[in-house]
């Protein structure tokens, strides 16, 4: 497909942070000044996880209140309407932007006043996803789920764990997960971005959804045996997975063994300032780099919405777009 083809194509996108993926204009308008591109987003030498990490202390500081953070959730929409977005699942921790004034409710409730405004105008129909994060208490954690968990269906449509993996195994998070199962609430896990792939294999035992990344699968036949008897999906990052170093180079990205493998995954972008992406570049980028034909991109669009966390009547009316 041509570039022009590929913006044009009705697009799906399952795993978007929205603290990484906050436009230059909007994150100027909440500091008050002009902010440079590389204070933003990582260069093509980006050397690790670490550094990339450090692109989201300006944008963190722009959702510190309920104004940023709806403003935040309609500038993304606005980004994925321009290139035929029709359908994505955007992720952020609301313990994150806890203040005095504003607890996880209110959080919860700004995103998705943002995320309606953008429907209302971009047709775009999106389902929010609360994260967990590793380095937070199991106390803080689960009010933060029971919280989300009342908006089920309302805006948000799942939860995560997000955060420093290789710091903080799945192993010590089995038990928030299996209550988070118990109530209902369905989640997508990071897990494989960082070389484990126990961490894999644990969020395929808990229940995950999807995966966030898998990396770790790769070269592992039972485990990706494991994914798929579970059809499960595998939200796959490639150019933010190339900055972080979750492969060496990018002859060793496993997109191509994945699809072989018959793995139900979808290309996505993570966070499109820091890796100065959008989703039309990531599907140009597979092309070009694993021979991802025409047909095998149409199937990952059919895998993302397959795996959503949506209604089966979004879901129908998405499948239609895509034929």
């Amino acid at each position: 497909m041509t570039q022009e083809t590929l913006k044009e194509l009705p697009k799906i996108e399952l795993h978007c942070h929205l603290d990484g993926s906050l436009s230059r204009p909007f994150i100027e308008k909440r500091l008050g000044r002009t902010v440079r591109p590389e204070e933003l987003s990582v260069s093509e030498n980006c050397t690790s996880l670490n550094e990339y990490l450090e692109k989201f202390d300006l944008p963190g500081r722009c959702i510190m209140d309920e104004e940023g953070l709806s403003g935040a959730a309609y500038d993304l929409l606005s980004q994925m309407n321009e290139e035929n977005v029709c359908y994505a699942e955007i992720r952020f921790a609301p313990l994150l932007s806890e203040t005095k004034k504003m607890d996880s409710r209110k959080v919860i409730e700004a995103v998705i006043s943002g995320m309606e405004q953008g429907k209302k105008d971009f047709g775009i129909e999106y389902g929010v996803i609360v994260c967990a994060m590793r380095h937070h208490s199991t106390e803080d954690n689960m009010r933060m789920i029971k919280t989300a968990r009342e908006y089920l269906g309302s805006g948000v449509c799942a939860a995560d764990l997000a955060g420093a993996e290789a710091l903080y195994p799945m192993s010590e998070f089995m038990d928030i997960f299996t209550e988070t199962k118990k109530m209902g609430m369905p989640f997508t896990l990071h897990a494989g971005e960082c070389g484990n792939p126990q961490n894999v294999i644990d969020s395929i035992n808990v229940g995950a959804g999807r995966i966030g990344h898998g990396i770790a699968m790769r070269g592992n036949q039972e485990i990706r045996k494991m994914a798929k008897k579970a059809g499960i999906g595998i939200e796959m990052c490639p150019i933010s997975n190339l900055q972080t170093k979750s492969v060496n180079n990018m002859a060793e990205y496993p997109m191509r063994e994945f699809l072989d493998a018959g793995l139900k995954v979808s290309v996505n972008t993570d966070n499109r300032t820091v890796s100065n992406t959008s989703l039309t570049k990531e599907l140009e980028f597979i092309q070009k780099n694993y021979g991802i034909r025409d047909e095998e991109i149409l199937q990952m669009m059919k895998n993302a919405i397959d795996t959503a966390f949506a209604d089966d009547s979004i879901k129908d009316k998405i499948c239609k777009m895509l034929k």
